[in-house]
């Protein structure tokens, strides 16, 4: 699959609308009861990048960004300005925002993920596009060093450790993410008056498996 690893606009994607979707098959019975069953172990999101657009140099942007991309053909990271960091929407990330393993004293390379819990209820979502400059990682509740305990492939969200951890150590992390995007479309229609009158185009934006 193709991917650039190049961040859309970060001023354009502040006013998109956008957000997760699951997708649940629901069967009712002839007791009225339900069967519910997803194909999807992880949610996919989406956004309209047609909102966040302000002026005419923003549309020439957009359209330069999408003649880049090749349309649908090539995905790019996106940041959703609602959920793109491993700690609180208020808070600063640290090395002990998220649990992301517990060592087995074999493995050396261990994927970052962020989990969402309410109740007892909890969903771990992988991170594949981590922020360049942002991973912050601990072990048992030490903080380390990049590149010299530790280092990260940008691209997947892989942290690889100089060493293997300890067995049954706690491996944490914090970090920034972007979600890999790529256009829901091969056409964007705009025009100036319609712009200028207060429409906007629209542009739809679908997360990619990575």
């Amino acid at each position: 699959m193709g991917f650039h690893e190049v961040r859309f606009p970060a001023n354009l994607s502040f006013g998109s609308i956008g957000g997760p979707e699951r997708r649940t098959d629901v069967v009712t019975l002839a007791n009225g009861f339900e069967q519910r069953n997803t194909p999807w172990a992880h949610s996919r999101r989406r956004y309209d990048a047609g909102i966040g657009l302000r002026s005419l140099d923003d549309i020439e942007t957009l359209i330069a960004f999408f003649e880049a991309r090749r349309g649908q053909m090539y995905g790019f990271r996106w940041k959703d300005w609602s959920d793109y960091k491993s700690s609180k929407a208020s808070g600063e990330v640290e090395y002990r925002d998220q649990v992301i393993a517990v060592a087995d004293g074999e493995s050396a390379t261990f994927q970052l993920h962020k989990t969402y819990v309410s109740g007892d209820a909890r969903y771990a979502r992988p991170i594949a596009k981590p922020v360049a400059g942002t991973v912050k990682v601990g072990i048992a509740g030490d903080e380390l060093q990049e590149s010299l305990h530790f280092t990260v492939d940008y691209a997947t969200g892989k942290v690889r450790f100089i060493e293997i951890p300890p067995p049954d150590a706690e491996i944490t992390a914090g970090f920034e993410f972007d979600v890999p995007v790529r256009f829901d479309t091969d056409r964007i229609q705009t025009s100036v008056a319609s712009f200028q009158a207060g429409d906007v185009p629209n542009v739809p934006v679908v997360e990619v498996r990575v």
